[in-house]
């Protein structure tokens, strides 16, 4: 890479919580945090997060019409923000979302479908880009304001843009993640129809790595993550962006992915070149629980790194599917391993090898419908 780009500080907020010990509290307790909402099991942010959410509505008019997507990206951002000085930088924003303003959008068509008219704010407010608009006017900053979505690897392009953008020195600072707020009964049902859904009611219902699992079981979750990007490596540097990778695969079904996940294979080999490396010390997965999803993941990594298979976790068995949030969640997973240097375990995947002395690289892998797979290591700085 022509210049290291580094992040600087990250924050997620959903079941884990909203600190960092909280959410590494969390990892190291192995108890999934999900609930049951509306006869389905799903993960909802913690009870703390709820009150923050009421509380940043009733302190300011303007957010009471905005969406809980847009809310949680807010908040989250304003958290990671009082870690990082932004000063007078040329700061850009880009927080994406599968789905957005979900929750609004469904109100108002029904809305709609019931009196024939809607709200003023129906249209600002359900517009994919008023995620990262209104964290940029919450935030002060004065750079570039832009919104994607890839789906569930949403969030990992992000963090691909903020690099394109740092290194073409078109900004000093970039603000990168995912928001998502997808607890709703018409998302939940799309997810049913595709027949993904866990009908588990047992506390382990999403089976993240299971590899011998016959039914699908991912959960949804809900929950926003930002991370503060820039160049160089600081006294704030929490990880460096090693290497990274792009690549997507013709796909025979709109949520497919090949049986060997083409597109993973090419990310990683791509993040491993990127980065001068032939392995890392460890793996986090996207696994979503899905039974061709997690073994196909499984398969690339097999023929990618060989008989160097790094230590392979995920995180979606104890905090579900986030959808763009998903992402952010991992990196943060990962920054933290390397910083606390413990790995967290799989309770579905036992590892072959043992610990390394000291975690120095951690590839983080995201894909979202549409084969569109990133594949990011980080090092520990």
């Amino acid at each position: 890479m022509p210049q290291p780009i580094s992040i600087a500080a990250i924050t997620t907020v959903s079941a884990l919580g909203a600190s960092s010990d909280k959410v590494w509290q969390h990892y190291r307790d192995g108890i999934p945090l999900f609930s049951e909402w509306n006869g389905t099991i799903v993960s909802k942010v913690s009870s703390e997060i709820e009150t923050e959410l009421q509380q940043l509505q009733q302190q300011n008019d303007r957010y009471k019409n905005l969406d809980r997507s847009v809310l949680l990206a807010i908040l989250v951002a304003k958290k990671c923000a009082q870690k990082f000085e932004f000063q007078s930088k040329n700061t850009g924003v880009n927080i994406g979302s599968s789905r957005g303003a979900t929750g609004l959008f469904e109100k108002y068509h029904q809305d709609f479908q019931q009196h024939g008219k809607v709200s003023p704010f129906a249209s600002p407010t359900t517009t994919l880009g008023n995620i990262s608009s209104w964290v940029a006017q919450d935030l002060g900053a004065d750079g570039v304001a832009i919104d994607h979505s890839v789906t569930c690897s949403t969030a990992m392009h992000a963090l691909l843009n903020g690099i394109a953008w740092l290194q073409a020195e078109m900004a000093d600072i970039f603000v990168v993640g995912g928001s998502e707020a997808a607890l709703t009964p018409f998302t939940i049902a799309q997810m049913k129809a595709l027949k993904l859904y866990s009908a588990s009611r047992h506390r382990m219902a999403c089976e993240s790595m299971r590899f011998q699992k016959k039914e699908n079981t991912m959960v949804l979750g809900e929950g926003a993550g930002v991370a503060i990007l820039e160049r160089g490596i600081s006294e704030k540097t929490q990880a460096v962006i090693a290497g990274y990778g792009i690549a997507s695969e013709q796909l025979e079904h709109n949520s497919s992915i090949s049986e060997n996940a083409d597109c993973f294979q090419k990310s990683m080999r791509r993040a491993l070149d990127s980065a001068n490396l032939e392995t890392v010390d460890a793996v986090i997965l996207h696994a979503p629980g899905t039974v061709k999803g997690d073994v196909a993941e499984k398969n690339a990594i097999n023929l990618v790194f060989g008989k160097q298979l790094p230590l392979l976790t995920s995180n979606k068995w104890l905090v579900g599917h986030t959808f763009a949030t998903s992402g952010m969640l991992s990196i943060e997973m990962a920054v933290l391993m390397l910083q606390k240097n413990k790995f967290i375990e799989n309770p579905f995947f036992a590892n072959a090898r043992h610990l390394p002395q000291e975690l120095q690289t951690v590839l983080v892998n995201a894909v979202g419908f549409g084969g569109n797979a990133v594949s990011i290591i980080l090092q520990k700085p």
